[in-house]
């Protein structure tokens, strides 16, 4: 703990890493003054169903015009005005709900509190209720004087994560009823979903008068900017409130406590990975800034003007960034004792291009979290690694047709050329029919859908079988030569055999393309234009999950956890597999409940769950044969500064609070959405076979794993260190390749050849 004064406080802020110097906007004064007025107006400072929220000494003290000038330094008065009052409009909002229904534990009043918010936010000129309490009314003022100037894109956006900040209310108000913790995935996934993080982001375009463009907004590279964004300032508000929201309120949504159940640790080690993190997701912003986003304005061919609002946009960011620290410093609604002292030292100064005179220091342990990241060996010896107690709690079922599917699978993988020789590697093939034998994708797909016809199970494993293919081939052949333009060239020929008509493909030129173009034809002859776009979309997330790996295999990166856990769901397949059991369910479901973070959480654990296992049994492969970066036991490993029995047990850890976090949204979660949604049966019994359908992916998963020889030391040493199946690459004596089901890099003439992950267990 430590001690100021008579305040005693129960961890030393660490030190932070804040790249960006913060400034001050010279109308401070006069948005501190119209919010005040604004706030009176609005009712804030009257009692609500007797209840205290808000008095003038409250706002005063808070100071949100001094927040608002921090994070907006370059915008005019009337423009600082309006964020300001929506600044102040969000925390009175947060308190209101504290008094009337967090304390009181009233779940059932909260919800009709908060859907009658959504209201106040149409979309076009549609009639707004009559306002019955100081939230919305003054939820109805800002839209109005909001909304004009922006595009209907941006307005669903906006709405969007309003509507995300307030049910945060409800979530946290479910765990603190149940005195549930969340898991650490959990945790960040819905801060970000939910915190107020993303909202901000889109009133940075507004402030800034820059609107990102509708056809950029959720690519990758505008993802991570806004999302580490979200990450950033959600970590760094959770380290400043703790004292207050888990001490004084009670709250249990914070990092700092999720870091400290989670490991087991003192609350100020807790609070110093919370800065760790915090630290990785903005340095992961600059990279992206810096690397990704020239490269996206090139693919997209993107005009001057609207690259200009990108980088303004980014701009922004940084500037709340820096603001939004410094203002936690001064605040008197935070702990700010020990890490600096609240208004210390001389005012900022203000205005467009001037800087803080507190300029950023270099930080030593930013710079050792940076290092982290990119200095490391690739090939490490880790020998076998101890697999932990497993929690399965599922029944495998195996389909009758699986030595049928067997024999397919390798008839088709010789019709299409899987084991044809690729230049690239010395005219080597990528794969063997020995190999396609072992990696026994049948098996998979036999576990995953067990009721399968004999068509639907042959085309499963067929998925599987080209997903791998692409993922061995990626780094092989494109990230070995550093060709990511190379890679993203066949990524776009990708899309010319899967047409969302009738037009023809061209001339398939590799096994890729000629796999995918028979997959294409199989899969999506039945589908309608929205159910073909669908499936096109989900195989595209799978190549892009590729070029990701190929993109920090070329930088020797090793991912942060947020970035790693996030990516591994695309590069494991998962978002084919949700599509392609969506469209076995037809239309019985509406697409708004698919959309809902209910069913995303439900999907989402599953993966985790599946994805991690993967990763315990293949972690000496990857990391003492393949010398891959993406493995969670080696991202555990790294980030925590841990030995390989720690981070083993920190993943098995993640895996059981993910089947427990799945079995408690299939038991609870799930029926409070049918009811919600009004579902009918038919819909509700979809939706309890997407449950079924899960449980059976995880058991087959799970199955797999226990019967594979792939992850036996011998079979590794006989496979890479021998060669004896690879006798035909006599060119190639040092080449540790990859085989299948997950592949890390290879070493050939002093390089080092990166290989990707699979879209099934590696």
């Amino acid at each position: 703990m430590s001690r100021t004064g008579d305040t005693v406080q129960p961890f030393e802020l660490p030190d932070f890493y804040m790249p960006y110097p913060a400034r001050l906007n010279p109308h401070v004064d006069r948005a501190r003054a119209h919010t005040r007025l604004w706030a009176t107006e609005m009712g804030f400072f009257t009692e609500q169903h007797g209840k205290h929220i808000w008095d003038e000494t409250d706002l005063e003290r808070h100071d949100y015009g001094l927040l608002c000038a921090y994070t907006h330094p370059d915008c005019d008065g009337r423009e600082l005005d309006l964020i300001t009052d929506w600044y102040v409009w969000v925390f009175y909002f947060d308190d209101h709900f504290l008094e009337l229904f967090k304390r009181t534990r009233d779940t059932v009043g909260a919800k009709d509190y908060l859907d009658r918010l959504r209201a106040f936010m149409p979309l076009n000129d549609e009639p707004m209720p009559e306002p019955t309490n100081p939230v919305e009314l003054g939820l109805a003022d800002l839209w109005i004087r909001t909304v004009p100037t922006m595009s209907v894109d941006w307005r669903r956006r906006f709405a969007e994560t309003t509507r995300a900040l307030l049910e945060e209310s409800r979530w946290e108000l479910a765990n603190i009823s149940a005195g549930r913790i969340a898991n650490p995935i959990e945790y960040i996934e819905m801060r970000r979903q939910v915190g107020g993080a993303p909202w901000s982001a889109n009133l940075v375009e507004h402030a800034a008068g820059a609107e990102v463009p509708e056809q950029l907004a959720a690519t990758r590279p505008l993802e991570v900017l806004r999302d580490t964004f979200a990450d950033a300032v959600h970590l760094r508000n959770d380290l400043f409130s703790y004292e207050r929201e888990v001490r004084s309120e009670g709250e249990n949504a914070n990092a700092v406590l999720v870091m400290e159940r989670f490991i087991g640790c003192e609350t100020q080690r807790a609070a110093n990975l919370v800065n760790d993190l915090l630290t990785s997701r903005l340095q992961q912003f600059e990279h992206t800034a810096l690397t990704e986003v020239p490269v996206l304005f090139a693919e997209h061919a993107v005009d001057v003007p609207e690259q200009l609002a990108v980088y303004a946009y980014a701009k922004g960011l940084q500037d709340w960034q820096a603001g939004g620290h410094e203002w936690h410093l001064r605040s008197s609604r935070y702990m700010n004792k020990g890490g600096a002292v609240a208004g210390e030292g001389p005012p900022l100064p203000m205005g467009p291009g001037v800087t803080v005179a507190r300029l950023p220091r270099a930080e030593p342990r930013a710079e050792q979290v940076r290092a982290r990241s990119f200095a490391h060996t690739r090939f490490e010896p880790v020998g076998s690694t101890p697999i932990p107690d497993l929690t399965v709690p599922y029944q495998l079922r195996l389909s009758p047709l699986l030595d049928s599917a067997r024999t397919t699978l390798l008839e088709w993988g010789c019709a299409i050329g899987l084991h044809e020789p690729v230049p690239q590697l010395g005219g080597a093939p990528l794969w063997t029919p020995n190999d396609l034998r072992q990696f026994d994708f049948a098996l998979c797909s036999a576990g995953m859908d067990p009721d399968a016809t004999a068509e639907e199970l042959d085309n499963s494993a067929a998925w599987l079988a080209w997903g791998t293919y692409l993922d061995d081939y990626y780094p092989q052949v494109f990230g070995r030569r550093r060709d990511l333009a190379g890679a993203q060239a066949q990524t776009r020929r990708f899309q010319q055999f899967m047409p969302l008509d009738d037009s023809a493909t061209p001339v398939a030129v590799n096994a890729m393309e000629r796999g995918l173009a028979d997959l294409w034809r199989r899969s999506a002859s039945d589908l309608n234009a929205a159910q073909r776009y669908s499936l096109n979309t989900s195989v595209m997330n799978l190549v892009e999950g590729c070029l990701w790996e190929v993109a920090n295999d070329v930088v020797d990166r090793i991912p942060d956890p947020v970035d790693y856990i996030e990516m591994r769901r695309r590069t494991f397949g998962s978002d084919l597999t949700k599509t392609m059991s969506r469209l076995s369910h037809g239309d019985l479901v509406p697409p708004e409940v698919y959309r809902a973070q209910t069913l995303r959480d439900l999907e989402n654990t599953a993966t985790d769950y599946a994805t991690l296992l993967n990763d315990l049994y293949s972690y000496q492969k990857e990391t003492e044969y393949e010398g891959d970066l993406h493995n969670g036991v080696r991202v555990m490993r790294t980030f925590f500064e841990c030995g390989r029995d720690e981070a083993v047990t920190m993943v098995n850890d993640l895996m059981t609070a993910r089947i427990e976090q799945f079995d408690r949204i299939a038991t609870a979660e799930l029926p409070a959405l049918y009811d919600e949604s009004e579902l009918d049966a038919a819909a509700r019994a979809a939706l309890d076979r997407r449950v079924v359908e899960l449980r059976d992916w995880m058991a087959a998963i799970a199955h797999w794993h226990e019967r594979s020889g792939r992850y036996i030391e011998e079979e590794l040493d006989a496979r890479y260190r021998f060669g004896a199946s690879h006798a035909a690459r006599p060119s190639l004596t040092d080449l540790l390749r990859p085989s299948g089901l997950g592949t890390g890099a290879v070493r050939i003439d002093g390089l080092f050849v990166p290989s990707g992950e699979s879209v099934v267990p590696r």
